[in-house]
């Protein structure tokens, strides 16, 4: 019996007012796999994100979670599907560790109670915010801020993450270690759904990757063959296919 993916959109179509950006949009993402949708800015990946969590109204096609249709952003959450957005959307006036405490409330209202034990996972992984722990979240650096609402997302145990644009705006050093940060949970079994621009890096660490341009998947595939697809490396990785 083959078992259903964490999550299935087919043919979704979503936008805003009456301009349409997504049109028929299918993909998967297995348990426990990380699965990368790239493309140009203007692409429509944002949107995508924001459809499947229920925050934009879905057009037409079908967004299913668990084997059952997609319910509203807070079932969606409480289902233990959790989106750190493009902008991070920190509580700046409060400290790091408030910000992460309120990460825990999915699974406090779950039954859970070991939020010490959750904290410490997190400080584990990124220890610049133990650091700053009594810091106030605005008063962070960008590449801190992300480490911030990435962490946050896992204090609420995610059963699937969806991270819009994990790398914008950040120095290079800062990008490499978010990316080898996604690379540890990946293997520790977490499922990913990861949109980028930074095509390079999102195709290295994911296990199965989408092109998408214009709101349409155009190109799909393991994420190494995409990676060796001459389309793809001359549109996204900035080479020239070579003549034989």
């Amino acid at each position: 019996m083959t078992t259903p993916p964490l999550l299935a959109l087919d043919g979704l179509r979503a936008g805003y007012g009456r301009v349409e950006v997504l049109h028929g949009v299918s993909l998967t993402v297995p348990e426990g796999r990380m699965v990368a949708m790239v493309g140009p800015n203007g692409a429509g990946k944002s949107t995508l994100m924001s459809a499947v969590m229920g925050l934009l109204p879905r057009r037409g096609g079908t967004v299913r979670y668990r084997d059952a249709p997609a319910g509203s952003t807070g079932q969606m959450v409480a289902a233990g599907a959790l989106l750190v957005p493009e902008s991070r959307a920190l509580f700046t006036d409060m400290s790091v560790e408030d910000n992460l405490l309120l990460g825990f409330l999915r699974r406090r209202r779950a039954g859970e109670r070991d939020v010490r034990g959750a904290m410490a996972e997190v400080f584990a992984i990124f220890p610049r915010l133990a650091e700053r722990r009594r810091q106030l979240a605005g008063t962070l650096s960008g590449g801190e801020r992300q480490m911030l609402a990435l962490g946050r997302a896992l204090m609420g145990g995610p059963r699937l993450l969806l991270l819009d644009e994990p790398s914008l705006g950040l120095a290079p050093l800062i990008v490499r270690e978010i990316f080898r940060v996604l690379a540890e949970l990946r293997g520790r079994g977490l499922s990913i759904l990861l949109v980028e621009q930074n095509v390079r890096a999102a195709l290295q660490i994911s296990d199965y990757g989408y092109v998408l341009e214009l709101g349409q998947v155009v190109a799909e595939g393991p994420s190494a063959t995409l990676a060796a697809d001459p389309r793809v490396v001359e549109t996204y990785l900035g080479q020239r296919r070579r003549d034989v």
